[in-house]
């Protein structure tokens, strides 16, 4: 506990080794293991160093890879230069973020009881299109295999979230059940579509059930720089531009997808969590959903949308907030004081150290008992954590 709270850190990542894949791959797909390869940088010395001073003069380290491809789509070479920057602050003042040692010592500086862990690398490998949807299942379990094993050094305060990969929609129920043989109690998905497929497409029906049957929690959690569908690629290309857009714009039509598409209709013990884009788009777009399009359009989607968007969003699904974006105080108790949780982002550049000290500044803003709701109650509900 931390200043009498409890925290549990509902989006905190590991850093994955490469060499999993070549560890937990099926052999006849090892060939298609990630790797490491100079991309090249495509800039002179004269140009890096005028914006980057000293810095400019280290050579950028090398890219994962997969099949001859980046795994970071459109990563100009600045970008990669900041990127890399950042971690190598970050492994300086952490440590080895491989181990799950690193990740323990973190937790207690923070003050955080337990924390749900998400991929880094494996989140984007399942970004990459097109790719075959046999070797995308077999990276996804890979992963999950190797991320039971991270979180068995201390089981009781490092979750693993199991990846699934919607590449081939046939192979998520098994996969599903094999992550629940392991012990994981929550899933993620990204986003994006996949073949065209929505997260409200009817080939993944058979998964929502599966996941309300077992009372697996459902995460969706976007990262730029995919080569499948994202919000904002069509039109930009810097780093900038294509994370301001996929995070929050990706959540969005995630979250009405699974509404239009009735997903939220026919499982409401469905549980799903929408990651790392905030809170402050859900009021404007529920608001949109419900008084533009469900008064004047609800005869249209009838037969799978029965109530308001805004009904299926309180009922059963929950949103990460940012402890410093603004107007908490209206948006919390406008979605509902069960359904905003908290989480660290640990150990992405996006969000540095000191957010927990952050989130506790809400006590003066948010109120009542929100806080503690916040930082412990909805997400300990939402992972299935026992008290």
């Amino acid at each position: 506990m931390r200043d009498g709270y409890r925290i549990l850190d509902a989006d905190r990542h590991v850093i994955e080794p490469l060499d999993l894949w070549e560890a937990h791959l099926e052999p006849e797909l090892r060939a298609h293991a990630p790797y490491l390869a100079y991309a090249g940088e495509g800039e002179p010395l004269a140009d890096r160093v005028a914006y980057a001073g000293p810095e400019g003069l280290i050579p950028l380290p090398p890219r994962p890879m997969m099949d001859g491809r980046p795994i970071h789509h459109r990563m100009s070479a600045r970008a990669w230069r900041a990127v890399a920057s950042a971690g190598r602050r970050r492994s300086a003042r952490l440590g080895p973020l491989e181990l799950p040692q690193a990740h323990i010592a973190d937790m207690d500086r923070e003050g955080i009881d337990v924390a749900f862990l998400y991929p880094t690398t494996a989140l984007m490998l399942l970004g990459m299109a097109p790719l075959d949807a046999a070797l995308a299942g077999a990276l996804a379990r890979a992963y999950n295999t190797w991320l039971r094993g991270f979180c068995d050094h201390e089981p009781r305060r490092l979750r693993g979230v199991a990846l699934m990969s919607p590449h081939d929609p046939a192979q998520m129920v098994p996969e599903l059940a094999r992550a629940a043989a392991l012990g994981f109690r929550a899933v993620v998905l990204r986003p994006n579509p996949v073949a065209g497929r929505t997260l409200g497409d009817p080939a993944y029906e058979a998964f929502w059930a599966e996941c309300e049957r077992r009372s697996i929690a459902v995460a969706v959690h976007e990262g730029a720089h995919a080569s499948l569908p994202a919000a904002g690629a069509d039109r930009f290309h810097s780093r900038f531009a294509l994370h301001a857009c996929s995070h929050p714009m990706e959540q969005m039509m995630a979250l009405l997808a699974l509404i239009e598409g009735g997903a939220l209709e026919r499982h409401p013990g469905l549980r799903v969590a929408f990651l790392e884009a905030g809170c402050g788009w859900l009021p404007y777009w529920l608001w949109r959903l419900d008084e533009i399009e469900y008064r004047s359009l609800a005869e249209e989607v009838a037969p799978h949308v029965r109530r308001e968007p805004s009904a299926y969003f309180r009922r059963q699904c929950f949103v990460e907030i940012e402890p410093d974006e603004p107007c908490l105080e209206q948006a919390i108790p406008w979605l509902g004081e069960g359904n905003a949780i908290f989480g660290t982002d640990f150990p992405h550049i996006d969000h540095d150290a000191g957010m927990v000290e952050r989130a506790l500044a809400l006590r003066g803003r948010l109120p009542g008992e929100a806080l503690r709701r916040v930082l412990w109650d909805n997400a300990a509900r939402f992972y299935g954590v026992e008290e």
